[in-house]
C-alpha cells in the first residue's frame, strides 16, 4: 500500500494530500530511510513522522483499503512520541 494512502486510511494524517506534502518535505521515514508518498508500506514497517516539534514513531500492524473510524487505530501501534528541543538562534555580538 502507498504511504500516503496508509496515513489517510489509518487516520495518522487526516487527508491524503496533506500526507503527500509531509512525505515530499522529507518528514517521514520508513525503517529509518526517508520516504516519498509513493513508497510501499508493509506490515511490520516502522514509520517516523515529524509533526512540527513532535516525532511520532508507529509500527504498521494491518493494511486495509477502507476501515471504520473506530477501527483505524488497529492499523498501527504507537511506539513512541518525542518532543524535539526548540533550537534558539544564536545572537551575534556586534560590540567588538
Amino acid at each position: 500500500m502507498r504511504l500516503d494512502k496508509f496515513l489517510k486510511v489509518s487516520r495518522l494524517i487526516k487527508r491524503r494530500t496533506l500526507a503527500k506534502e509531509v512525505a515530499d518535505q522529507g518528514r517521514i521515514t520508513i525503517n529509518g530511510k526517508k520516504a516519498k508518498a509513493s513508497a510501499d508500506v508493509k506490515v511490520g514497517d516502522e514509520l517516523s513522522i515529524r509533526f512540527g516539534q513532535k516525532v511520532v514513531t508507529a509500527k504498521v500492524n494491518l493494511l486495509k483499503d477502507t476501515v471504520k473510524k473506530d477501527e483505524a487505530n488497529l492499523m498501527y501501534t504507537i511506539l513512541k512520541e518525542e518532543r524535539l528541543e526548540k533550537v534558539e538562534p544564536e545572537f551575534i555580538d556586534d560590540e567588538d
